[in-house]
């Protein structure tokens, strides 16, 4: 009971640290939320605020090879809490990955071992003074969200999903778990929201058009933009830089920076 108490101290004490908590997850998988997640994270730190990332994708932690810090290991602090992974001077990062000695090798846990690692994740890291804390969800309404909105009061829940009805189906869900968890509802963003064609530069809408915006509409929720299919998101993600860094004339990056301002600033 004492260990229990303690936990939730140190807890308590982690998120009065925080200004800003935003949950990013979405109602189905492949809609590109860790992209998402990281280019935000990103592009907040590099508005000199100081920025928080947290991973509690336990199966699928990929945001230390999208970042460029994979294979990095956790070490203690003078105070024997988690040291995070910095990204750049304003970004720091607790992943799943750090914790593993080879990334190939699969995380075979049930529920109540997953509890116990966001948990951990929270109240034994050494956060610090954070303006913005993103915690990368893994897809639909299962233990991790679920965990993490029991767990932090978030300021907010931004939910990524693509224009197809598939996704828009899942991403209703989704903003539904958010309501009955009492979660505030920062926005919906549409990913993967058309592709320029490098040949001809003919607008070409792979996934449809416009679900996103419509579906926000719906459901009496925000819609703070659509994000472009770059290839160079692809190829950038793969050797650990982010499109938000140094690519601001792309037009992944400008919705990125659109994105981000009706977050910090609310329209």
């Amino acid at each position: 009971m004492k260990e229990n108490n303690d936990e939730k101290q140190r807890i308590a004490a982690a998120l009065n640290r925080i200004k800003n908590r935003l949950l990013v997850f979405s109602g189905k998988g492949g809609v590109g939320k860790s992209t998402v997640a990281a280019n935000l994270a990103f592009g907040l730190s590099k508005k000199d605020l100081e920025i928080g990332l947290l991973d509690i994708d336990i199966h699928g932690p990929n945001m230390a090879k999208m970042l460029g810090v994979e294979g990095k290991m956790l070490e203690p602090d003078s105070e024997g809490r988690i040291r995070p992974i910095p990204v750049n001077d304003n970004l720091i990062l607790i992943s799943m990955a750090f914790l593993l000695e080879d990334n190939t090798m699969p995380v075979i846990w049930r529920g109540p071992m997953k509890m116990k690692v966001i948990t951990q994740f929270i109240s034994d890291v050494a956060w610090g003074d954070l303006d913005w804390l993103i915690i990368d969800s893994p897809p639909g309404t299962g233990d991790e969200p679920l965990s993490i909105a029991q767990l932090i009061p978030a300021t907010g829940a931004l939910i990524v999903t693509t224009p197809q009805e598939v996704s828009l189906l899942d991403s209703r869900k989704a903003i539904n778990f958010a309501r009955r968890l009492g979660l505030p509802i920062v926005g919906i963003v549409e990913n993967m929201s058309g592709l320029k064609c490098p040949h001809c530069s003919r607008d070409i809408d792979l996934f449809g058009a416009g679900g996103g915006e419509r579906m926000a509409a719906e459901m009496d929720t925000l819609f703070l933009g659509r994000i472009p299919i770059d290839p160079k998101i692809v190829e950038l993600g793969d050797k650990g830089v982010p499109i938000a860094d140094g690519h601001g004339d792309s037009a992944v990056a400008r919705a990125y920076e659109q994105i981000i301002s009706r977050i910090v600033l609310p329209v």
